[in-house]
């Protein structure tokens, strides 16, 4: 008998891989709803490293089609309340639009929550990419509903940006105003004259500060930054502004002199730290770390040590595991390209690499005697942890690598050791080539050393976060293994879950209830 085509392998069936990732190497191909999924956690319709924009919409457009209406209605739910995205959701929605408009009618509130995604909604609905282009009868009646939802304060707040503007939206569907303060509300955002008594005080207000009459509204700054604006209004309008916007805007503020003010300095502090302003914002780990990361060094230095504090306060809910818990980190050269993606103009500073790092230190704070292990071509044993922040500490882990990627090696160097392993956790991008084992059978190479792992610890299990949007897995998931995608905090709470359960990713967004 032919050992080569009749293999014994431990833990259970080793299947050959069935298809290559985008670098070439060998793969297993993602179900349709598992590969949307990933999509809709990680793709921001930006190139990646291997995948140009235009690319992952095709990708996209394909499996929204190949999955059933009710799964894309709750992937579209989970990317947008679990994994915070903004695009996908919007773009997810417009595919129902035409497929189920009532479903579309039914799960529309709990995606379109705010402005900026009803702007992404009209976008991706007027661009025609995913069906006709006219909104129809079922598009508008949504849209005039949210409009009518919203009181004139709560329009003028959210009137802040374009690509359409919400000028651009009430053009588009002709909502009928139900009061004549309403009336005159849409006359202003559509530039037409106004009465200035029947308008909400807040728009009066930005109005005479305009003019130069009266104190800083309480508005986004974005309304006020275009004026000719004195220090003392800046400083007024870093107290009034929201902990997102504090936390973005910390070099604007510091350039207009807000933080010559001691007193205002200490207050930026104490909100930075507020945990329940931490939490009311919701924002991603590694939007505190890009914050943490671009703070100009002329800042005092109480701004940083709180970003910093920040990052410890957001990762609260990182899950302390029981048993000895192994991070590989990706630092392969594919992971320094941007976490969202090139955009021009746009590409955000935070690369993959970073918000593996990032992932790692988070695990490694809540279970001190877990083992990181970074890799490209080579893995970088006893690269340890200064004592520091989570985000210096990531910062340090992110500078190794930089060559090819071969997710086998953790695994391999954790048997050639013989150590014991709990829980594995991945974090990569999953475009893993080269063979650093010299395994010649028909399955990945890190598939290969898993099973060799679990001859020897029977109850590990293995968790793989993928940090951006592709098709393929270097595992299979199965009972003790699963493939996790996103870079939301709601990784960690999958962890949790799977150390303790066992329920697959595809069957936590299956069990999303419909309104």
């Amino acid at each position: 008998m032919n050992t080569k085509l009749f293999q014994t392998t431990p833990g259970g069936i080793l299947l050959p891989a069935n298809t290559t990732n985008e670098a070439g190497g060998a793969a297993y191909a993602r179900t349709d709803e598992e590969a949307l999924a990933q999509f809709a956690v990680t793709g921001c319709f930006n190139g990646t490293f291997y995948v140009e924009a235009d690319q992952q919409l095709a990708s996209a457009l394909a499996l929204a089609a190949k999955c059933s209406p009710e799964f894309v209605a709750k992937v579209a739910i989970y990317s947008r309340r679990q994994g915070l995205m903004k695009d996908m959701p919007a773009f997810l929605l417009a595919t129902l639009a035409q497929r189920d408009s009532r479903l579309c009618a039914r799960v529309f509130p709990l995606i379109i929550d705010n402005a900026k995604m009803l702007r992404n909604f009209v976008q991706a609905v007027r661009s025609g990419v995913t069906g006709r282009k006219s909104f129809g009868s079922s598009i508008k009646r949504l849209i005039r509903n949210w409009l009518s939802s919203k009181s004139e304060a709560q329009l003028f707040h959210a009137s802040i940006g374009n690509k359409p503007s919400l000028a651009d939206i009430i053009k588009m569907v002709h909502p009928k105003p139900a009061t004549a303060e309403r009336r005159e509300f849409y006359a202003y955002l559509l530039g037409k004259q106004w009465k200035p008594d029947l308008m909400p005080p807040i728009v009066q207000q930005f109005e005479a500060f305009k003019s130069g009459n009266g104190d800083v509204p309480d508005c986004s700054f974005q309304f006020l930054s275009s004026l000719d604006l004195k220090p003392e209004q800046w400083k007024q309008i870093a107290r009034n502004a929201t902990w997102q916007t504090l936390r973005m805007n910390l070099n604007t503020f510091a350039r207009h002199g807000c933080m010559e003010d001691a007193a205002l300095v200490r207050t930026i502090c104490q909100r930075l730290v507020d945990p329940d302003e931490i939490r009311k914002a919701k924002a991603m780990p590694y939007q505190l770390m890009a914050a943490y990361l671009n703070v100009d060094a002329a800042l005092p230095p109480g701004i940083k040590m709180s970003l910093a504090q920040t990052m410890e306060i957001a990762c609260a809910n990182v899950p302390s595991i029981d048993g000895q818990v192994v991070v590989g980190v990706d630092v392969s050269g594919s992971m320094g390209s941007a976490l969202t993606g090139y955009r021009k103009g746009a590409t955000s500073s935070m690369r993959c690499v970073d918000v593996a790092a990032l992932i790692a230190c988070a695990l490694v704070r809540k279970n001190p005697t877990a083992e990181v292990i970074p890799f490209d071509t080579s893995a970088y044993i006893g690269a340890g942890f200064a004592a520091g922040s989570i985000v210096d500490s990531a910062q340090r882990l992110s500078k190794f690598g930089g060559g090819g990627t071969s997710c086998e090696l953790p695994l391999m160097y954790l048997n050639q050791q013989n150590k014991p392993v709990d829980l594995m956790v991945y974090v990569s991008d999953n475009e893993s080539w080269f063979n650093a084992s010299g395994y010649t059978g028909r399955a990945t190479g890190m598939a290969h050393q898993w099973r060799l792992l679990q001859k020897r610890c029977p109850n590990a299990k293995m968790v793989c976060i993928d940090l951006t949007p592709n098709k393929t897995a270097q595992v299979l998931n199965e009972r003790n293994v699963a493939n996790v995608g996103g870079f939301s905090d709601a990784v960690f709470d999958f962890i949790a879950t799977f150390a303790s359960n066992n329920q697959q990713w595809a069957d936590r967004i299956n069990v999303v209830p419909l309104p």
